[in-house]
């Protein structure tokens, strides 16, 4: 399945997603894949997941970020023209 990442909070390790049939999915940070670890800023970011019951309560496991890099740095990266940042 495929979804948004509504929020996440590292601190307490757990967030949620909006699935694409706007249904919202309960995941922790064991949740996600080893390689997509999830970071302060990933509000809005689409993933990858799979759908699981767990005593009755949906939740995402084997969670991955479609795109690895922040979106919003490569905005602003192509408004400097290019130059680092």
């Amino acid at each position: 399945m495929q979804g948004t990442m509504l929020w996440f909070n590292v601190d307490k390790g757990y967030g949620y997603i909006e699935t694409e049939e706007e249904e919202r999915l309960y995941v922790a940070r064991s949740g996600f894949l080893p390689e997509h670890e999830p970071a302060p800023r990933c509000k809005g970011r689409p993933v990858r997941f799979e759908r699981e019951v767990v005593d009755g309560e949906a939740r995402a496991v084997n969670v991955s970020f479609l795109v690895q890099s922040d979106p919003r740095r490569a905005r602003l990266h192509r408004a400097r023209g290019g130059q680092s940042l």
